[in-house]
């Protein structure tokens, strides 16, 4: 099946629950979205610290409840794995746990850094080996080779080495630690429960749990959770902070709030926005579920056009399903997707899509919707044509393999084989988001990276066709 898009990670922390440990597990199903290769749980009770990871999902991984109980304290540290950086296998499952000199400490991270190389060759010139080959590892390294005094400072030192996207949660024997990036790329947002503290990439981590969003951890902060209380520590200053604008488009679950603001409200924005540039003379729309449900209906609201549901989406499909005979090209999308026929037959549509990486799967929708008896199939898209890959946490594919590099809208239009193609401008997108926190990232939108990229990957972009801007 046609890979979907994915995000580096999902990451959860809590402080001060007896419970910690359940607590986080219960906060990964909801984080499960944001990684579904692996899972791991780091947990202490103050002076032990205790470990358990898996590959799969986490139900999968803590399928035995007696794993949960092994997992004492009062503090833990949770994370859901896609891998951009360093590939699957068991050695690559975070939390990463390792023994410094003073003591244990474990780490999750949510992003992509994107001075990997450079650090790694420093690291290794300096005597480190690595026993993973993510970039979180080198966090680690950082930690344990600063020759600051605290734990603290040590960290901050680590944090003003990073460049890139990084949100992290940390656990010690008696601390939590949480951190994000200058520029704030991933969304990480702190909550309470009676006198428990949590940090999550999402706030519908913290509904699960029935704990309160308390608010966003700013970028270039580092926060410091233990028996003496709650610190804040402004590790760098950023003028510039660029949130990644397709959490709003794309990956973040509707019910969650990020960066300030409840996604779903953005998404109708965007579904309204994308009414009044691209209307459509057709008798119904419809999504492509999930992702783009919400925005469907702002377009139905503001275009007056019936909103139906065209396309029934089959959700036990798994990521590493194995097709058991090779008949039918569009077998994958077959699986996921199924056209409902009633509604459909004779009709023109406004298919809304959230975006468009690739375009296989979109192009044998087409075809699917055409065979169902469709008289019409237009195509509306809920953000900018994606042209160039990301570097900060999604795993946006070459330039070469993005249906929209290098091609006009036409020209994509008629490889998906619709009657009308039309996106949402990236004016547009920007003004449907909120601004109360910063700015965006639109790199993948407009190849302005906003941090600068390692030589080596910039060369890379360069022989496959594409072009890099730094702003």
């Amino acid at each position: 099946m046609t890979e979907p898009i994915k995000e580096f990670c999902g990451i959860i922390g809590i402080y001060n629950n007896a419970e910690a440990a359940h607590l986080a597990y219960l906060g990964l199903f909801a984080l499960q979205h944001r990684g579904q290769e692996s899972a791991g749980i780091v947990s202490s009770d103050g002076t032990n610290v205790y470990t358990h990871i898996g590959e799969g999902l986490v139900a999968d991984v803590f399928a035995d409840r007696s794993i949960l109980t092994a997992l004492k304290g009062h503090i833990a540290i949770g994370h859901n794995r896609y891998s951009t950086t360093g590939g699957c296998g068991l050695h690559n499952v975070q939390p990463l746990l390792a023994r410094l000199k003073d003591g244990p400490i474990a780490v999750a991270h949510n992003g992509n850094l994107v001075n990997t190389n450079a650090l790694k060759r420093k690291l290794e010139e300096e005597g480190s080996i690595f026993q993973s080959t993510t970039d979180s590892e080198i966090i680690l390294h950082l930690i344990a080779k600063s020759r600051e005094k605290t734990l603290v400072k040590r960290v901050i030192d680590a944090c003003r080495q990073l460049k890139g996207a990084f949100c992290l949660v940390i656990l010690t024997p008696d601390k939590l630690i949480v951190a994000r990036d200058p520029h704030g790329f991933r969304p990480l947002a702190l909550g309470k429960l009676t006198g428990s503290w949590l940090a999550a990439s999402e706030s519908c981590a913290f509904d699960l749990i029935g704990a309160e969003y308390v608010r966003d951890v700013q970028p270039g902060e580092v926060i410091v959770i233990d028996k003496s209380g709650f610190q804040s520590i402004m590790f760098a200053e950023s003028s510039q902070v660029t949130q990644c604008i397709f959490e709003y488009v794309y990956f973040s679950r509707p019910d969650s709030r990020i960066f300030g603001d409840f996604v779903d409200k953005t998404r109708r924005r965007l579904g309204k926005n994308l009414a009044i540039e691209a209307p459509a003379d057709a008798d119904i729309v419809f999504s492509v579920p999930d992702s783009s449900n919400t925005a469907a209906l702002g377009y139905a609201q503001k275009s007056g056009i019936k909103y139906e549901i065209g396309l029934i989406r089959n959700h036990y499909i798994g990521r590493t399903f194995i097709h058991p005979f090779q008949q039918g090209r569009d077998l994958g999308v077959r699986l996921k997707f199924n056209t409902v026929g009633g509604v459909l037959k004779d009709k023109r549509l406004v298919v809304v899509e959230d975006s468009i990486v690739r375009g296989t799967t979109l192009a044998k929708l087409t075809e699917l919707l055409r065979k169902a008896g469709a008289k019409e199939v237009h195509i509306r898209v809920s953000c900018p044509p994606v042209r160039f890959p990301c570097f900060y946490g999604m795993n946006f594919p070459t330039p070469n393999e993005l249906v929209a590099s290098g091609r006009t809208v036409e020209e994509v239009r008629q490889i998906l084989g619709v009657d009308s193609l039309h996106y949402l401008s990236q004016e547009k997108m920007v003004e449907s988001a909120p601004h109360e926190l910063g700015g965006y990232c639109c790199a993948c939108y407009d190849g302005k990276y906003p941090v600068p990229l390692e030589d080596a990957v910039i060369r890379n972009i360069d022989n496959l066709g594409g072009n890099v801007l730094k702003i």
